[in-house]
């Protein structure tokens, strides 16, 4: 699971099907809420909020 800004998404996705070797689910964190999970507030690679969720 990657939390990650727009920029790092591609990075994200491929990250995930490398280990894997499935395809992703993508979540925009600004379109869906949790009602038991807190995403965290900016991205796993630099300090832009987090806005993708890859799992």
């Amino acid at each position: 699971m990657h939390v990650v800004c727009k920029e790092h998404l591609e990075l994200a996705i491929d990250m995930f099907v490398d280990e894997y070797e499935d395809a992703p689910d993508i979540v925009d964190l600004q379109q869906v809420t949790f009602s038991d999970w807190t995403p965290p507030e900016h991205c796993e690679r630099c300090k832009e909020a987090g806005r993708f969720l890859v799992v």
